[in-house]
């Protein structure tokens, strides 16, 4: 019996879809682990009221449109997490 000739989805919306996908996933890991390097930082005690205050408001700004990418081009927040198998999953379950 002959394989199925494999092919692939040359499809130039799901291309884009998937670039898109992918980029934005890579932006909310960065994201992500900026706050963490963030809150370590605060939790450490070594910025100052003004420092924690701008974090603070830059890392809402941050997911605020992070939220508008992905209502843009109509990707769940949740489709940013790739599962890596026995790994787990690339982003922590929040």
């Amino acid at each position: 019996m002959n394989e199925p000739e494999r092919r692939i989805n040359a499809d130039p919306e799901n291309a884009e879809r998937s670039l898109v996908g992918l980029v934005l996933t890579v932006v909310e890991l960065l994201r992500q682990l900026m706050e963490r390097q963030a809150l370590r930082r605060v939790d450490h005690g070594d910025l100052t009221d003004e420092q924690v205050e701008a974090i603070g408001e830059t890392l809402m700004r941050l997911e605020q449109r992070m939220g508008e990418l992905c209502e843009y081009f109509d990707v769940r927040p949740e489709d940013l997490n790739l599962d890596l198998g026995p790994l787990g999953t690339l982003l922590p379950e929040e």
